[in-house]
């Protein structure tokens, strides 16, 4: 019987949906979104970072003002507990999401092998 990877696919979607990890993260995502200060220092966080990905990905400076600003910006969300929490909550479902993809990638590695070899 032949597997559907796209199948397969949908049933890890759903897995990760259910999973404690993404629940958690649901949770402290909607009760920051609810906290209007909390929401907006946070949107505040994500469009500094957003800002300095593109710049770096497109291959331009980000100046010393910018590093301090977004420096600033990251030491006060980092104060405000619900949004610390949902920074952690982020951190533990990436780290799921690299295991997973770890594991996704694991037969090409065994195909053509590791770059470490």
């Amino acid at each position: 019987m032949a597997v559907n990877i796209y199948d397969a696919a949908y049933d890890l979607e759903k897995a990760l949906r259910n999973s404690e990890e993404y629940k958690g993260l649901r949770a402290l995502y909607d009760e920051v979104n609810a906290d209007e200060s909390a929401k907006r220092m946070f949107d505040n966080f994500r469009d500094i970072q957003l800002r300095l990905q593109q710049k770096q990905m497109a291959g331009e400076d980000i100046s010393q003002e910018e590093i301090e600003q977004a420096q600033k910006t990251v030491a006060l969300v980092q104060q405000h507990d619900k949004i610390s929490k949902l920074m952690q909550a982020e951190q533990r479902m990436s780290m799921v999401i690299a295991d997973l993809n770890k594991l996704i990638m694991k037969p090409l590695e065994e195909l053509y092998g590791s770059a470490a070899e």
